[in-house]
């Protein structure tokens, strides 16, 4: 996750079209003629990853967007010798009509009239064709049932190196290696040298020599670092090995400065650092002088499948481990003073959240023209007086009126609209603080919402609500609870066409794994438990109109029920996230009694919270507001 499965808030630009004539045939070309001596392909997969997997993009890796013009954050391209495909979820259909130019035919994945990458081509191509993809953009869980698919219609997966489309952008931006920054142990809790130890405690159970690590958050994670070469993600490019006596660290060597190597030595860790690029050499070598499985040595090289192919590929079949690492699940997990800067941060943010709305709404009031790109702008302009404040974590999703109905919707000047009292406003943002990470929207009107608006919104909040207050055995799976947060919707026939929950990390990225709660079926969720922190967002979006979605971050906590389910163990959630939800919206008689009294019990808690805070700054007037969007219903 880049795991792009049914998340709920990617968020990229508004629709714009580009040529992409000259480029397709470009590459067609070099299609007839592979670099390398590696002949002809028919067929060229172009996916949205880089080399690690990331849902988020250094502008170096967007080599989907280049090619097609689509720049949302979940889509794959394939090119033949005459067609020009791109597949993507429901959560870009608009953007991508709005973005393909007429070269490109949308394939509406997850359609039921929509085939798969590989059904496609193994019908489309002729036996003996050859499809190429650049195997450190596929993940070798997609590789093996795409290689068998092509081969049981007769053609073959190709991995082509260099990468073709890297050979035609002539002004693609240089890989960034910006520095880095020590987070100290009173932040994370845990020292580098006391994460390595957990590590190589499972290494042992699973009578493992060597750990590959790809995934930029989970190193980050690992070695209490943080980084800025992926906007929003406070991640570096790298790799990390894990033997029982080693620790290689392989990122570009000027990014090593004194500051870091104090920060190992306080870490209590000895790090052999490598040049980016001999990862694949250093992992080769390991792989090939240990013993194999029948010798004794047990699976040697422990690495996720969702690595790339690329790097998989160099490790032989027999000494591989193909499963979730264990830092992912140890990351999920927050320890104690994670979880503490996780509460501690949402409630600065949530004191920023309520000066950008009441300032909001007092210029809706007065007739001060906002858009959704000043107002974006001075939501930022608060949160960054928060303290431990260190950037945001995602493109604000700023929407008004038709524009909320576009999910991952962000303003540009040729899309931007005034914010006004006559359409509903959404507002999805989040920040990274050095004690934790947020995400919140809200859905907001500042007039006199319609009576499908109020229906709608109200909808949305039975099921955010009865997400938030479900009670549910310890280690149950994200998917079994979707559900739940849809019904109310479901009973009048809406629904909304993306996940409900996602991971979130600790001053990292936005989303996180692997852990979720949506629909389609998450194979390394390991089941909800204590300390894990996820959001909670059901939607509505009605084309062309208007946008609705509730979201807050959750921490699973233990319930207090009390058979606790035969001893299984009890969990529910807490809402961490400190800002009211407009009951302007609400019509009161479709809720429950006990949905109202809940609703009450969180807004007297924000009141609670928030109130003290906003008094000692003197701001009496997002005071005044705080209290009236607080009020019971």
């Amino acid at each position: 996750m880049a795991n792009h499965q049914e998340l709920p808030c990617d968020r990229f630009s508004a629709p714009t079209m580009k040529p992409t004539g000259e480029v397709l045939t470009a590459l067609r070309k070099l299609m007839k003629n592979l670099p390398n001596n590696l002949g002809t392909i028919n067929a060229y997969i172009i996916p949205s990853n880089d080399a690690h997997q990331s849902e988020y993009l250094a502008a170096r890796d967007e080599r989907r967007a280049f090619v097609s013009g689509f720049d949302g954050s979940a889509g794959t391209a394939v090119v033949t010798e005459r067609e020009a495909l791109l597949w993507t979820d429901g959560r870009y259909y608009q953007q991508a009509t709005k973005q393909l130019d007429t070269n490109w035919t949308l394939m509406r994945d997850g359609q039921p009239t929509t085939p798969s990458i590989d059904a496609w081509l193994a019908k489309s191509l002729q036996p003996g064709s050859r499809v190429g993809v650049d195997a450190n953009l596929i993940t070798a869980a997609a590789w093996t049932p795409l290689q068998t698919s092509l081969k049981t219609a007769g053609c073959t997966l190709l991995p082509v190196t260099p990468n073709l489309v890297d050979l035609l952008w002539t002004d693609q931006p240089a890989v960034p290696h910006n520095p880095l920054l020590p987070l100290a142990t009173s932040f994370t809790g845990a020292t580098v040298a006391a994460k390595l130890a957990q590590v190589r405690e499972k290494l042992a159970d699973k009578r493992a020599s060597v750990l590959v690590v790809s995934a930029l958050d989970e190193i980050a994670w690992l070695l209490n670092l943080r980084g800025s070469d992926i906007d929003y993600n406070p991640v570096f490019f790298s790799y990390v090995i894990v033997t029982p006596d080693a620790l290689y660290l392989f990122l570009d060597e000027g990014q090593m400065r004194p500051q870091v190597e104090d920060h190992f030595r306080a870490n209590g860790v000895t790090v052999e650092v490598r040049g980016y690029g001999e990862v694949h050499a250093v992992l080769k070598e390991l792989a090939d002088r240990a013993p194999t499985p029948a010798a004794g040595g047990g699976p040697l090289v422990w690495i996720s499948s969702g690595s790339s192919y690329g790097l998989v590929s160099l490790v032989p079949e027999e000494r591989r481990l193909l499963d979730i690492t264990p830092i992912n699940l140890m990351k999920a997990v927050k320890n104690d003073t994670e979880a503490k800067g996780m509460r501690e941060c949402h409630v600065r943010d949530g004191v920023a959240l309520c000066q950008y709305f009441a300032w909001l709404e007092r210029c809706m009031q007065d007739g001060t023209p906002v858009d959704e790109i000043s107002g974006a702008a001075r939501l930022e302009e608060l949160r960054s007086k928060q303290t431990h404040y260190k950037g945001l974590s995602f493109t604000t999703i700023s929407a008004s009126g038709p524009n909320g109905s576009i999910i991952h919707y962000h303003p540009l000047p040729e899309t931007n609209r005034p914010i006004t009292k006559q359409e509903l406003y959404l507002c999805d943002s989040g920040a990274q603080y050095l004690d934790g990470t947020t995400d919140v929207t809200r859905t907001m009107h500042f007039g006199q919402p319609t009576a499908e608006e109020i229906r709608a919104f109200t909808h949305v909040l039975k099921g955010q609500i009865s997400l938030g207050t479900a009670v549910f055995p310890r280690k149950m799976k994200g998917q079994f609870l979707d559900t739940i947060a849809r019904k109310a919707l479901w009973d009048i026939g809406l629904d909304y066409g993306h996940g409900t929950g996602h991971g979130i990390g600790h001053f990292l990225n936005v989303h996180e794994g692997p852990m979720g709660i949506g629909i389609r079926l998450m194979p390394n969720d390991p089941g909800l438990e204590e300390n894990m922190f996820l959001s909670n967002e059901p939607g509505y979006y009605k084309d062309g109109q208007f946008g609705i979605r509730i979201e807050d971050i959750v921490q699973v906590v233990t319930a207090n029920v009390g058979t606790n389910f035969d001893g299984r163990g009890a969990l529910t959630f807490q809402t961490i996230t400190m800002c009211p939800i407009q009951t302007r919206l609400i019509d009161v008689t479709l809720l429950t009694t006990r949905e109202r009294d809940h609703l009450n019990a969180y807004h007297q808690t924000v009141r609670n919270t928030l109130g003290p805070l906003l008094r000692e700054v003197n701001d009496t007037e997002t005071l005044a507001w705080l209290e009236r969007e607080t009020e019971p219903i």
